[in-house]
């Protein structure tokens, strides 16, 4: 194996899953120890690179759940199924699940910050005897914005899944507002050992750990994942430095503790 960090391997496409016109979820062949929030660089010859967060592991595989925004991007779209694509990673810290046992567990997810943590509630969901209770507080803009339906459908059963969007109207199976409407009103048996993850953009992230502090949540339980214009992924480049942190290396998830310092 090539011990060049900036040199990357070749992973073959098993499945490709659409979600809207501009997310699908890219299924690569990968075997070795990745965790819920690292990233792997996905790089096309003479187009560059772009960092992906893992939203799913399998057995020998892994999920990249991709948004069509660019030219790295739009050419990865253009790869299918028996296709290959160039990685290398994993990089970054991760969730680990083991951070969150014996305790109540929040996670509050919007639009693509599902996928970071999308491993996360997977494993908590299939493990019920790790925690004292789940809750999902996932939001999208539109029904049409909609990531990973299938995953919603099963996590029904296996939590207390709030699913909503921003706007229109409700159904039985999702209400309409923003995540931070549904904070004041969660039902926490004990507020000083509850956990809580949040993952989504800048100002959904904010906001939404400013309720759980109004909550009743303790800074230490709380955890972010600050994804932040990452660019080579070892901490060379320093394009993703904030103070003395690099969030390639030390992130993307930090502690809120460490997190809420980290202002561009």
């Amino acid at each position: 194996m090539n011990n060049n960090a900036y040199v990357p391997f070749s992973s073959k496409i098993k499945e490709v899953i659409r979600h809207t016109p501009i997310e699908y979820t890219f299924r690569m062949e990968y075997t070795g120890d990745v965790k819920p929030g690292q990233f792997f660089e996905v790089s096309i010859p003479k187009f560059g690179e772009a960092p992906i967060s893992v939203s799913g592991i399998g057995d020998g595989l892994i999920d990249l759940t991709i948004r069509r925004v660019g030219k790295v991007t739009n050419e990865v779209f253009e790869k299918y199924e028996g296709s290959s694509l160039l990685l290398r990673g994993p990089y970054g810290n991760g969730f680990d699940v083991n951070d969150y046992a014996g305790s109540e567990v929040v996670i509050v997810a919007g639009g693509t910050g599902v996928s970071p943590v999308r491993g996360v509630i997977d494993h908590l969901g299939s493990h019920p005897e790790m925690h004292k209770g789940l809750t999902l507080i996932a939001g999208f803009k539109s029904d049409e914005d909609m990531l990973f339906r299938k995953d919603f459908e099963r996590w029904e059963n296996q939590m207390n899944l709030i699913l909503t969007v921003d706007k229109g109207e409700p159904t039985a199976k999702r209400r309409v507002g923003l995540v931070t409407e549904f904070i004041p009103t969660l039902d926490i048996k004990d507020i000083d050992t509850a956990k809580a993850i949040v993952v989504g953009p800048p100002a959904m992230m904010r906001f939404s750990v400013m309720a759980l502090l109004d909550r009743g949540f303790k800074e230490e339980n709380i955890w972010i994942s600050h994804e932040r214009k990452m660019c080579c992924g070892i901490g060379k480049c320093g394009h993703c430095r904030i103070n003395d942190k690099y969030v390639c290396l030390d992130g993307p998830v930090f502690p809120y503790t460490i997190g809420k310092d980290l202002i561009d």
